[in-house]
């Protein structure tokens, strides 16, 4: 009994941190780094625990210049991040994804296995390029942009 009591309770908190999020994304639907925060970032902070909640995960690992230049590279040679640069989109960060493994003798590894570079367009688009480390391709592009329809 306690048991389910307690697993209601998870699920009902993290219920409610998804609503929480989905309304802080409505507030923020014209702010990219509010939806990137609030959002995506937000739902797997409502999964962790204690410290973690504080700060997404990449805020504790620091990037070298060697990382960051390695995933620019391989986005600049995929053709379709090459048409956002020339459209006039600027590379404003990288970000990793980083995979924990606990192995069998119970070591832990970590490595990061994609990185997301963020990439700006003046105010009006933002683009989020998903690399992939170990076959060095990006893997994924989501362009999001702002269009304001003035009825006054």
């Amino acid at each position: 009994m306690l048991a389910a009591v307690a697993i209601s309770g998870i699920a009902l908190n993290m219920y409610s941190v998804a609503n929480a999020n989905s309304a802080a994304n409505q507030e923020n639907a014209n702010d990219f780094e509010g939806w990137f925060n609030n959002g995506m970032m937000g739902q797997m902070q409502g999964q962790m625990h204690g410290r973690m909640r504080e700060r997404p995960c990449f805020g504790m690992v620091e990037i070298s210049e060697e990382f960051k230049n390695n995933m620019i590279n391989i986005a600049k040679n995929d053709t379709d991040v090459q048409n956002l640069l020339n459209d006039g989109y600027n590379i404003t960060g990288v970000r990793p994804i980083i995979k924990a493994i606990v192995e069998g003798d119970d070591t832990v590894v970590t490595k990061a296995t994609e990185a997301i570079i963020i990439l700006e367009k003046d105010t009006v688009g933002r683009a989020v390029v998903n690399v992939n480390v170990e076959n060095a391709k990006v893997t994924k592009i989501v362009i999001l942009t702002k269009t304001v329809i003035d009825k006054s």
